[in-house]
């Protein structure tokens, strides 16, 4: 996928955003607040290497968060460390006439912020469920998991006008299988073993600007 070729047609690069686009992972963040940092950390852990049902995780993760106030989740944008290259990477699509998304099963209430400062042109993620201020502990709305991973990258590609074999998805999560079995091009980016095994590319090293030299937008 070269500059020259991506200015006849476009493509879309979807990234994952936490330990992929970020080097954090958010719910663990906000776990500090709750005092359940471990407890959150282990079920991450096993629901990103594949051994737990995402969505079920998610769902009982975010009832440990019960009670941390809205405020506090606002706060930790603020903690959050994006992955060296990211902004040379969203350069590059961008100088080449591609799109350059995120999906997540994180959180909008960090991810906005994020994503507008990083000069995205598309990202979705979960919401929490807020009342008085406070985390109720549930999810609001349906939860952006494999299969809603897919069906976004496969959604944006038709609305940007982009080809599917013309997208790219980034990845290191069990959840992140869905939208790259769906991409023309799939990377495993730092990634737990399941996702290596089936993406066509694997990148070991936490430097996004690999990803420039992948689809030939650097030499």
């Amino acid at each position: 996928m070269t500059s020259s070729t991506s200015a006849r047609a476009p493509f879309l690069v979807l990234l994952d955003v936490d330990s992929t686009l970020i080097e954090d992972e958010v719910i663990e963040l906000i776990a500090d607040y709750a005092g359940v940092t471990a407890e959150v950390t282990e079920v991450t852990e096993r629901a990103m290497a594949g051994e737990l049902d995402f969505e079920e995780s998610l769902r009982d993760r975010v009832a440990l968060l019960e009670g941390v106030s809205a405020a506090d989740v606002a706060s930790v944008v603020d903690r959050v460390v994006v992955t060296d290259g990211v902004p040379e990477l969203v350069a590059g699509v961008h100088e080449a006439g591609g799109y350059i998304a995120a999906v997540s099963g994180g959180f909008h209430e960090i991810l906005d912020e994020l994503a507008e400062r990083l000069g995205l042109d598309r990202w979705r993620a979960n919401r929490f469920e807020v009342s008085d201020g406070k985390l109720t502990g549930r999810v609001s709305g349906p939860i952006i998991g494999r299969e809603a991973k897919r069906e976004t990258l496969l959604e944006w590609a038709e609305e940007l006008g982009v080809d599917p074999t013309r997208t790219v998805a980034i990845g290191d999560g069990a959840n992140d299988l869905g939208m790259m079995s769906a991409a023309g091009l799939s990377v495993a980016f730092d990634a737990k073993p399941v996702v290596r095994e089936q993406a066509h590319v694997s990148l070991p090293d936490r430097d996004m600007r690999q990803v420039l030299h992948v689809l030939g937008l650097q030499g």
